[in-house]
């Protein structure tokens, strides 16, 4: 009987024990499964990045230097032109149009008030020429009673005065004569057929040929058919590609921190390395533009100049894309944090630090930083384990334990 109720007491308090170790685990806090990341010292660079594109620095424009036919351009796209030898267009200028019979009319009566004007201005050169005699010769007369005592300084220096005002009027007559003359033989250009004796020029309609402005390459063909042109019609466009620079339009918001001469680099050109670039300069004035959601933004451009060889970016043209990266800032020596364990608290920033498996809230002093790391000025030390990120409800105190252990 005594070991009947001794074995019910041992089974019994062997339940008691399991319950009670059960009630103890159901009562103890989980401890949460997070990311664990050590907080390092090393380099950290801070980049602006934004795509871009390559654009000759010099291009020239071939336009038609006045209204003719210009043959058809062999010349395509990437063809080598050598400057002032290489013939780029064949230009045939346009001939004088016929003139009816009231445009006829016009330029005769323009002809003879052509010629009547050049009466006019040589019979005002006949006065003139009278004036500034009797001009001459009273400054002689004057200079010899003020010799004899005869006359004051004030009236001989009047008489030279007058002498010199009436020879310079003599000379503005003279060119009124010749400026009528040459418009006697304007209008009467207006006359002269094509094809008659008083036009040679027009009558051989010589061929002119544009021959190329620089060493370079034949950029785009703007024209390539026989055609009937306007003066100052573009033709092609000619360049030199071995000068290339980079241009992207960043926003004005990052386009104040950057300024001449920082380092830069140019990447998913399509090569297998960066090329190193530096910034040439910051244009001064922004433009709008719309982005693809419909945003309105202000950009500026910034034009960075390559500084590797031209052997390491030959296959590079004009128009390419890139991706710019603008280092504005870059420090060799710092205490660096992932980015991804940063969270607001107040107007500061702030981390769980892991000790012992337990969640701490520690403050941070951020300084610069990129979309990987962040340089901590204050709060952490090289080594510290943080939770690289956070997760909702996250509390000071919390037990956790790293992922996948």
């Amino acid at each position: 009987m005594r070991t009947t109720s001794r074995r019910r007491l041992v089974f019994w308090g062997a339940i008691g024990v399991v319950v009670a170790g059960a009630g103890a685990v159901a009562v103890m806090p989980r401890r949460v499964p997070v990311d664990l990341v050590t907080v390092t010292r090393g380099p950290l660079t801070v980049t602006l990045d934004h795509e871009g594109q390559t654009r000759v620095r010099e291009r020239f424009v071939v336009s038609a230097p006045l209204p003719g036919r210009v043959q058809r351009i062999e010349l395509r796209p990437g063809d080598r032109v050598v400057a002032n030898q290489t013939i780029v267009a064949t230009f045939l200028p346009a001939s004088a149009p016929l003139l009816d019979a009231r445009s006829r009319a016009e330029a005769q009566a323009r002809v003879k008030a052509a010629e009547a004007a050049v009466e006019r201005a040589k019979a005002e050169r006949d006065q003139a020429r009278v004036m500034s005699d009797h001009a001459k010769r009273e400054q002689e007369r004057a200079r010899g009673l003020f010799a004899d005592g005869l006359m004051t300084a004030q009236a001989r220096q009047a008489a030279e005065a007058e002498a010199l005002v009436r020879l310079r009027a003599l000379d503005a007559a003279e060119s009124a004569v010749l400026a009528a003359s040459h418009e006697v033989d304007t209008v009467r250009a207006a006359l002269i057929e094509p094809g008659s004796q008083g036009t040679p020029a027009r009558r051989s309609s010589p061929t002119l040929t544009l021959r190329s402005p620089i060493d370079g390459v034949v950029l785009r063909r703007l024209h390539e058919s026989e055609a009937v042109v306007p003066q100052g019609e573009p033709l092609l466009e000619v360049a030199d590609v071995s000068a290339l620079e980079i241009i992207a339009d960043y926003l004005s918001t990052d386009a104040v921190r950057i300024r001449a001469g920082m380092p830069a680099l140019i990447e998913q050109w399509g090569g297998s390395a960066p090329l190193r670039a530096t910034v040439d300069r910051v244009e001064p004035a922004g433009f709008l533009k719309v982005s693809a959601l419909g945003v309105e933004e202000q950009r500026v451009w910034v034009v960075l100049k390559l500084n590797d060889p031209r052997a390491a970016w030959q296959t590079l043209g004009d128009g390419y894309r890139v991706e710019a990266r603008v280092v504005v800032w870059d420090r060799r020596d710092s205490v660096l944090a992932p980015t991804s364990s940063l969270f607001r608290r107040g107007d500061g920033w702030a981390v769980f630090a892991v000790d012992r498996g337990v969640a701490r809230l520690r403050p941070v002093a951020v300084g610069q930083r990129n979309g990987v790391s962040a340089e901590v000025i204050s709060g952490l030390t090289p080594g510290a384990r943080v939770i690289a990120y956070p997760p909702d409800g996250m509390a000071d105190g919390a037990s956790v334990i790293e992922r996948g252990r």
